[in-house]
């Protein structure tokens, strides 16, 4: 029994984590939310002067911002005003000079990409972060960068109802449990109650018993009739037997009541293990599936973190050689753009596999973001490592694709460093990243270590 409530305990513990990392989860996203609403008001004033029409829109989305608006009304607002940017476009098709209209855009497209990286970091919807970044860098105009915005609010709003929905469930989850735990203390306590009253009885009948066995003594020696005594006697006994008679049927009423409430349990037991069984096993999936990115099936961008600091953690206390190799597909958005996203993610699941085919068992891969890979080689001296990069590489561009009859070449450049004592993470992925940059600017299709 007391180990079937450690368990339950431990669920209760584990669900409550749970529930932690999902508020810590909405936290984040009401910070993003209140970076986008920033953006928004500064993007208000921004926008400013242009136009009287326009003014007006920019000023009632102003307000409903600072007063935080649901997202119904945001909406409303927004295509407001991107019908007065199509109406002030369509008068006036350069509003301001060239140059300050793409200082403004291109200013605040870096502030929207920003966002996008972080939540294409945290893996949401990867395939429509991309696009959008990728559209932001061609933004002409207020109402195309106002359409990006919007689409952008709709994924945050998304996530964070799937966040809501989830820390429901777990606190349903939660409750359920409690609601177990709380039959097992009713039954624990029934058990007690019966223990005490089973005491209490027996001591009762003993009263009684010892009772009439000291007005028996007492009266065999002052009895002077054989008659009499052997009256008395019987009497005594009689009652002294009523009394146990009595105890042992209030004894079997216990014991069968006892054991139906046990049969119960152990029934309901049985249903908890099985229970347990599932339930582990679901969170099991969902904890693996969380840390996998869902197009390659590799680690994703917070496993990597996890797993780079243990490995700088380790590198700390010992004198093991990690190596970080980071990774670019070379001219990804070509691909993109000419062949469709499918065709892209056919090279992306390639490359993946290609990556894991190359590497032994305990060294690590990941997909980080859109065309961004990085792999740990863990025990082996720099020169390996170096040697290990090459022939990756190599094998990436030995793979062979044909998009609509045409044969495509593909080619990944790499950055690699060592982690050095007294590294701290940033440092060597800085370090592995501007290699990789190094490796572009050089002609691609190559590792450069840093």
């Amino acid at each position: 029994m007391n180990r079937e409530l450690v368990s339950d305990n431990d669920w209760k513990q584990k669900y409550r984590d749970s529930l932690l990392e999902m508020e810590a989860g909405e936290r984040r996203w009401r910070q993003i939310e209140q970076a986008l609403r920033r953006l928004v008001g500064r993007l208000c004033a921004a926008g400013m002067g242009v136009d009287p029409q326009l003014d007006d829109e920019l000023v009632a989305l102003a307000a409903a911002n600072r007063r935080n608006a649901d997202a119904s009304e945001l909406e409303l607002l927004a295509a407001s005003l991107t019908s007065a940017v199509v109406a002030v476009d369509a008068v006036s098709p350069v509003p301001m000079a060239g140059a300050a209209a793409g200082m403004r855009w291109q200013s605040t497209s870096t502030a929207a990409a920003k966002v996008l990286q972080h939540l294409r970091s945290v893996g949401i919807q990867d395939a429509v972060c991309e696009e959008l970044i990728a559209l932001l860098s061609r933004v002409g105009s207020d109402a195309e960068l106002a359409r990006i915005l919007e689409r952008m609010a709709e994924l945050i709003s998304a996530h964070g109802e799937a966040l809501a929905r989830e820390r429901l469930q777990a606190a349903a989850v939660l409750a359920d449990v409690t609601k177990r735990l709380e039959e097992m203390a009713g039954f624990l306590t029934e058990s007690g109650d019966e223990a005490r009253s089973r005491f209490a009885d027996t001591a009762s009948v003993n009263d009684t018993v010892m009772s009439q066995v000291r007005e028996l003594t007492a009266e065999v020696h002052s009895a002077t009739e054989l008659r009499v005594l052997q009256s008395t006697v019987c009497a005594r006994l009689e009652t002294v037997s009523r009394q146990v008679l009595d105890f042992r049927s209030r004894e079997e009423s216990r014991l069968m009541e006892h054991t139906g409430r046990a049969e119960r349990m152990r029934a309901r037991i049985a249903d908890l293990e099985r229970e347990t069984q599932d339930l582990h096993s679901k969170l099991d999936k969902e904890k693996h599936g969380a840390r996998l990115d869902p197009l390659t099936r590799l680690a994703n961008r917070k496993s990597f973190d996890e797993r780079f600091a243990q490995e700088v953690l380790r590198r700390s206390q010992d004198d093991q050689c990690v190596t970080l190799l980071l990774w670019d597909l070379d001219n990804f958005k070509f691909i993109n753009d000419t062949y469709g996203h499918r065709a892209g993610d056919r090279v992306l699941q390639s490359v993946a596999n290609c990556f894991m085919s190359g590497l032994r068992a305990e060294d690590f891969v990941a997909r980080i973001g859109g065309e961004e890979f990085v792999v740990l080689l863990t025990g082996l001296p720099f020169e390996r490592a170096a040697r290990i990069a090459d022939e990756l590489r190599v094998g990436v561009s030995a793979l062979r694709f044909h998009f609509r009859g045409t044969p495509v070449k593909v080619t990944v450049s790499c950055g690699l460093t060592e982690l050095r004592p007294g590294d701290a993470g940033g440092a060597a992925f800085d370090r592995a990243d501007a290699a990789l940059y190094r490796a572009k600017n050089a002609g691609k299709n190559l590792c450069i270590a840093a």
